[in-house]
């Protein structure tokens, strides 16, 4: 192994999904020399979602090929601090993406905003309900920024990703025709294109919810539903339903992704270099610790290459982030016993139970044909939608039914009592295929105290550093808040007039289960918010400590929110790049007095 230096550039990206796709975009717009660095390989449309190589279940959802290689790293996982922790050894209860793209490759096209009171959680929840109301160990803290100054971004994302839906509620009127989803804030324009074609069983949920009193709306959806072109001149084609979405390249290009949406307006600009296949090992800092010079990587050849800088930007995947500035000394690390420090902090991740219907054979609900992003969904137990006070937990949960193409070989659901193996399953499986309706309970996970990341001192990864060690267990408030939407929802399925209906969702009780796929939605880690005592960046995602040093994805997220965090940690990077172009760049120093 050689070690060499690089010419210096004015910014380097670790990572290169959504996140640093974005903040390439907008730092090349204002003249900078940007480098992004991606651990993992290059894709694109072709050729990884090539035609009809791309449908391959087995090869993209059962072996993994856009996942992350645990072979070279992973993570280690407790439930608390007494217990040891022990490798994450096989994908199962998320799937970390790598590669050019990241987890914006592979993803669904659930496309949400949030709601302002998440935005704000702590002070609202003290403000309605009372401090007492929040549980003791409960670490809940604000972003430090408000939906109104995020407004512009999530409507510039929106048009970027041409998603598709039907807004309610536009420059304060709501939309003619009542429909939409009444919850949501305001908007400042209409989303880009009209909603997805609603597909059968999202429209028998859709009857079912409102004969029961609920508000049912048609989801928004970056896959597009006409041929659209967005404002950096990127092209997508409208989508066929072909249900291979979430674990896939999208063949049609019609689902947004940073390698469709972006990339080919990146490509047209000299001040912009991608090198794949480069693991960054750490963010270099000078004497003072203040400030940094640049990153350390690996090459393809196994070579150590420093990158000299004059801003860093991390946008690695959620918790990632954290690891990256643990290994460097960016700030200071977390420690639960004394609450000091905040790297590694309030880290989250997301509650989830699924309801199924099942119906006589002869329903045809033509499950195989599906949608990433769309669907029917309700909000009535999203946010503080619903009066919390009564029943005692804090958070909520968005449902929705999101027909998104059920699976030959991971996709057979059978109704409970259905043998595992044999004739009898044979028969349930071929009785059920097309004839069942599924929605999920999809919740926000709280913070807290004892909740957290950090290095672990006996396990390392292929290039000698330390894991990141998990330190996560589901809590009494969080099952509760399941437990209680769940049982709403029940009432949704009991109005379809199902044969039987089947729940799954967590007991009291139950410990993190890291072997079944639940979602791959964690947060935080790398907070930002207003008080340098209890987050790591400011509410301009700059660090508080290195000046110099910014850090976007959910990562940045203080608390769990109820939605997929892609829609959020977009804007947020939107706003964040408006604060280094309108700001940093004409004085780089602190943005906010410590």
């Amino acid at each position: 192994m050689s070690n060499k230096t690089m010419k210096p550039v004015d910014v380097v990206i670790v990572g290169f999904g959504w996140t640093g796709a974005i903040m390439a975009k907008e730092l090349t717009e204002a003249g900078l020399n940007v480098l992004a660095l991606e651990r993992g390989a290059y894709r694109d449309t072709y050729p990884d979602g090539a035609y009809p190589k791309t449908i391959d279940e087995l090869t993209y959802l059962q072996r993994w090929k856009l996942f992350q290689d645990m072979s070279k790293t992973s993570f280690t996982f407790r439930w608390n601090a007494n217990d040891p922790a022990l490798p994450y050894r096989q994908i199962g209860a998320f799937k970390p993406g790598e590669g050019v793209g990241g987890a914006g490759l592979h993803w669904s096209g659930q496309h949400w905003r949030v709601y302002p009171e998440e935005l704000r959680i702590k002070s609202h929840y003290e403000e309605k309900y009372g401090r007492k109301f929040i549980p003791e160990g409960m670490t809940l803290q604000d972003f430090g920024v408000s939906y109104e100054e995020l407004e512009p971004h999530f409507d510039f994302v929106e048009k970027m990703m041409g998603t598709s839906g039907q807004a309610y509620r536009v420059k304060g009127q709501i939309a003619a025709n009542g429909v939409g989803n009444p919850f949501e804030a305001n908007r400042s324009d209409n989303f880009p294109l009209p909603p997805q074609k609603t597909p059968y069983t999202a429209h028998l949920f859709e009857v079912a919810a409102r004969e029961v009193g609920l508000h049912p709306f048609q989801e928004p959806s970056a896959n597009v539903s006409q041929p659209y072109t967005n404002q950096y001149g990127c092209q997508m084609g409208p989508c066929n339903f072909c249900g291979f979405c979430s674990g896939y390249a999208c063949y049609n290009y019609s689902k947004a992704s940073p390698n469709v949406n972006i990339m080919p307006a990146l490509r047209q600009v000299k001040n912009f270099e991608l090198r794949p296949n480069c693991n960054v090992l750490r963010i270099d800092l000078d004497d003072t610790k203040k400030k940094a010079t640049g990153v350390t990587y690996i090459d393809a050849q196994g070579n150590e290459v420093h990158q000299p800088a004059s801003i860093v930007i991390a946008s690695t995947f959620a918790y990632n982030n954290a690891h990256l500035f643990l290994v460097s000394g960016v700030g200071k690390p977390y420690d639960p016993a004394t609450g000091k420090g905040a790297v590694g902090k309030n880290i989250a991740y997301q509650t989830m139970s699924t309801v199924k219907a099942f119906f006589e054979p002869g329903k045809n609900t033509n499950n195989f044909i599906g949608a990433g992003g769309n669907g029917v969904a309700l909000d009535d137990f999203n946010a503080d939608n619903f009066n919390h006070g009564p029943l005692g937990f804090v958070g909520g949960a968005p449902v929705w039914c999101n027909p998104a193409g059920v699976k030959p070989i991971s996709g057979i659901p059978v109704p409970d009592g259905t043998p595992k193996w044999g004739a009898a399953w044979k028969k349930a499986a071929k009785d059920s295929y097309t004839n069942f309706v599924s929605f999920d309970v999809h919740g926000a996970n709280m913070v807290y105290r004892d909740c957290f990341v950090d290095l672990d001192p006996n396990y390392k990864d292929s290039y000698g550093q330390p894991l990141l060690r998990f330190t996560f267990d589901w809590k009494d408030n969080d099952i509760r808040m399941s437990h209680y939407v769940t049982g709403q929802m029940i009432k949704v399925a009991h109005a379809m007039n199902p044969k039987s209906i089947g729940v799954t969702m967590m007991k009291q009780g139950d410990q993190f289960d890291l072997r079944p796929y639940q979602t791959t939605h964690w947060a935080g880690g790398v907070a930002m918010g207003p008080d340098r005592e209890t987050s790591v960046l400011n509410r301009y995602l700059q660090s508080w400590d290195v000046h110099n040093v910014f850090a976007v994805g959910s990562g940045v997220f203080p608390v769990g929110i109820g939605y997929n965090p892609t829609g959020l940690a977009t804007a947020l990077a939107y706003w964040s790049a408006k604060a280094i172009r309108e700001q940093y760049l004409k004085d780089p120093r602190p943005l906010i007095d410590a």
